[in-house]
């Protein structure tokens, strides 16, 4: 493509997912042109099993919305051209690019935003039976493991961030451990290693993170929380669009293994399509042997020792006592002022300190005049950069010393040197942002926002990393292994621009490795007002910081933050991504500052936020980038 002023957008990303075109189109269709009844429509719970639209119904949905028409021979620059002009279906863009069309809901009680509806529903039933926010995460991030597994499940870890009824906020750490026979240099000879087979995963920490999160705050039983679930994975359950596109996409790799062919594939040995029912009997019964016998089952007895022997007949180290020992972690949350606002993120070994230094800059500035509406989102970018620089040096606390990296970002001070190196004229390279070393893009999760009744507010980010984790399931227990180890750092691995990761995220035995999650809950004189975080990978830290910043510097409804076309800069490589809606004036504003503009991947990053209005309505959104549907009382 080329701008106005003859710069070049560079092609590439648009199509990495190497699925079907016919696909992708009717993916893309959806997603952007979905009006929020069509989502909700897909997304009804009826007892706890879902009652979805038939599979000719999606077609005739897809084929409304346009897709299918035109030629799939087209070049990539005329297929990029096309999807650059309006796109043809019922959604008109509402200004300033916006395509996206994301469901939302409105209470006055309480609420859950996840990437799956039914997920959502799941949990606002929890908070109508008396449940807690924390309950309604729980219990529908559980969903989400099966309705969307290849992006979390117990098989994986996370993190999640509480903000108390009495303004107190504390985070569970709940990320993947590696093993105790671990070694840094574990992956030097073949990296593929850490991302395939059972060498990749890491001591999965969903449910012991959960099983304390319950303790602390949780006011139904465990057993509650799962029930849900229990009986869509053993009754059946419809194939949504997304799981039905990981499954096209992963289709070869999951084929290869006994666990997935048993319920992912059909007995004419074909995989499951969106609308499909598919079962996970055996999941649903370790989930019910984990409600009746507590999360000790899942970890010390007959469940942790079938998947340890799955595990090591695939390659892996994992042991017994490596489940056995694994413990969460209870930290602080990251806190700093925004304008009168209090901003609440999660701490190392999570990626918050991005996003307070990200915040902290920007504070300066005045981003809110329209005119000047190309330089914010310069300086944004610019923002975006420095605080990249300094995720390098995060890692474990029980490994790295971050003391001084996390004081720097919650530093005013510190945050207005950084500020005065910005030059509102172009941008650098990366060695003038002080980078020191290579980091390693993690990717996929998934993200649940919850608030309920009392005002206690969840924020919680859960993966498995890669679509399907490690593409291993033990056909026992029904269990998805994470491949967490692919996100650390090995040393040797010198990248194009002759830097070396960061010593900070080398392999270490019970180390957990760093990640991009960067969940946030804001408050406002003294009370919720949002509740927000993103899956996407290294694209979580700056999605979340533009919907924030939509919504307080642009003035912009919850619904439209969403919506609106990002940017993602996370200064290597070398690239300022653009969603392709992105305003064409904005694009060549940033061409003519030196930025080197390129395509961002579709619907790379899905952002679940809720936001209290003045008048004490509850308004959530599920990011249409995703299929998700909110669900509010």
């Amino acid at each position: 493509m080329k701008l106005s002023n003859n710069s070049s957008i560079e092609s590439g990303g648009f199509f990495k997912r190497k699925i079907a075109i016919i696909s992708i189109m009717a993916i893309s269709a959806l997603s952007v042109c979905a009006t929020p009844a069509t989502i909700n429509e897909r997304n009804v719970i009826d007892s706890s099993i879902s009652q979805q639209p038939s599979v000719s119904e999606m077609y005739k949905r897809y084929m409304d919305a346009g897709v299918m028409k035109g030629k799939s021979g087209r070049s990539k620059a005329s297929k990029i051209e096309k999807r650059s002009k309006k796109p043809k279906c019922k959604s008109k863009s509402r200004g300033e690019g916006i395509t996206y069309d994301s469901s939302e809901a409105f209470g006055k009680t309480g609420a859950v935003a996840a990437d799956e509806g039914r997920c959502s529903e799941i949990g606002v039933n929890v908070l109508k039976d008396g449940g807690s926010a924390v309950d309604a995460a729980i219990s529908s991030a559980i969903c989400i493991g099966l309705l969307n597994p290849h992006s979390s499940g117990i098989g994986g870890g996370g993190f999640m961030v509480i903000r108390k009824p009495n303004g107190e906020s504390e985070m569970i750490d709940f990320r993947e451990m590696a093993p105790a026979a671990a070694t840094p240099d574990m992956y030097v000879k073949n990296n593929t290693l850490s991302a395939y087979g059972g060498l990749a995963s890491g001591v999965p920490g969903e449910l012991r993170g959960y099983e304390l999160a319950h303790k602390r705050h949780g006011r139904l039983s465990f057993s509650r929380l799962l029930e849900p679930t229990i009986k869509l994975a053993r009754g059946g359950y419809a194939i949504g669009r997304d799981l039905a596109s990981a499954l096209l996409e992963k289709e070869n790799d999951l084929r290869n293994d006994e666990g997935a062919r048993q319920v992912y594939f059909k007995p004419d040995g074909s995989i499951l399509k969106l609308g499909d029912i598919g079962k996970r009997v055996n999941f649903a019964n370790t989930l019910q042997k984990i409600a009746d016998q507590g999360v000790d089952s899942f970890y010390t007895g007959d469940l942790a020792k079938a998947m340890v022997k799955t595990i090591q007949e695939n390659g892996g180290i994992l042991t017994l006592e490596d489940f056995a020992k694994y413990k969460p972690e209870l930290r602080s949350t990251g806190v700093i002022s925004y304008n009168g606002r209090k901003i609440i993120t999660a701490t190392p070994p999570a990626s918050g300190s991005v996003i307070t230094t990200i915040f902290n800059i920007l504070e300066g500035y005045d981003l809110k005049n329209p005119k000047d509406r190309e330089l914010s989102v310069h300086r944004i970018i610019e923002a975006f950069k420095f605080g990249f620089s300094l995720r390098t040096d995060l890692g474990d606390p029980a490994f790295v010393n971050v003391t001084e990296i996390i004081t720097k970002s919650y530093d005013k001070n510190f945050a207005a040197k950084l500020r005065s190196r910005i030059t509102d004229e172009e941008t650098h390279s990366y060695a003038y942002y002080d980078l020191k070393n290579d980091f390693k893009s993690d990717h996929g999760t998934t993200h649940v926002s919850a608030l309920d009744k009392d005002g206690m507010a969840v924020s919680l980010t859960s993966t498995i990393n890669l679509y399907f984790g490690s593409k291993l399931i033990d056909p026992v227990t029904g269990v998805i292994f994470n491949n967490e180890m692919d996100d650390f750092g090995t040393p040797g691995l010198i990248n194009a621009f002759g830097l070396s990761p960061s010593p900070s995220n080398f392999i270490a035995p019970g180390k957990r490795p760093l990640s991009s999650t960067s969940a946030t809950i804001v408050e406002k004189d003294g009370k919720v007002e949002f509740v927000l975080g993103a899956s996407g990978g290294s694209r979580i830290i700056t999605a979340t910081s533009q919907v924030f910043l939509n919504m307080v510097e642009f003035g912009k409804s919850l619904k439209d933050a969403v919506d609106m076309p990002r940017i993602h800069d996370q200064m290597l490589p070398e690239v300022t991504e653009f969603e392709l809606s992105y305003p064409k004036y904005i694009l060549d504003s940033l061409a003519s500052r030196k930025h080197n503009l390129t395509e961002m991947e579709i619907n790379a990053t899905a952002v679940q936020g809720i936001r209290v209005l003045s008048d004490g309505t509850i308004n959530a959104v599920s990011d249409a980038r995703k299929s998700g549907a909110p669900s509010a009382y």
